[in-house]
This record gives structure tokens, sequence and C-alpha cells, in this order.
């Protein structure tokens, strides 16, 4: 029962931390919006999203894997 509440939290941990570096690399630096054209930072960001949520479900799928 520990160990499932732990993945619980750990996987809120992650996912509010996900969160937040992500909001904080795109909407802080202006990255997440195309103005007049796209930029090479909004490509990255864009990248950089893709990338990490792939990551993101990669983790969730291990941590939450039967035994």
């Amino acid at each position: 029962m520990v160990a499932f509440l732990k993945r619980i939290v750990n996987s809120i941990f992650i996912a509010l931390a996900w969160l937040g570096i992500t909001s904080i690399i795109a909407i802080k630096n202006d990255n997440a919006f195309v103005g007049d054209h796209i930029t090479i930072a909004n490509i990255l960001c864009y990248t950089w999203f893709i990338v990490s949520i792939v990551m993101l479900v990669w983790i969730y799928k291990k941590m939450w894997a039967k035994r």
C-alpha cells in the first residue's frame, strides 16, 4: 500500500515538475507563441515538448509496470 502511494506521489511530482519546466521555457521566453513567422526558438521549444512528453510517458510506463 505504501509503495502504491509512493508511485502516485512521484507521478504527480514528476508531472508538475515537467509542466513547470516546459511552461517556463515556452512562455517566459516567448517561444510558445508564433509571431509573424516561425523561428528556430519555436521549433526547438516544440521539439523539446514532444521529446519530453514521450520521455514522461516512458517513465510512467516503467514506473507503473507490473512487477
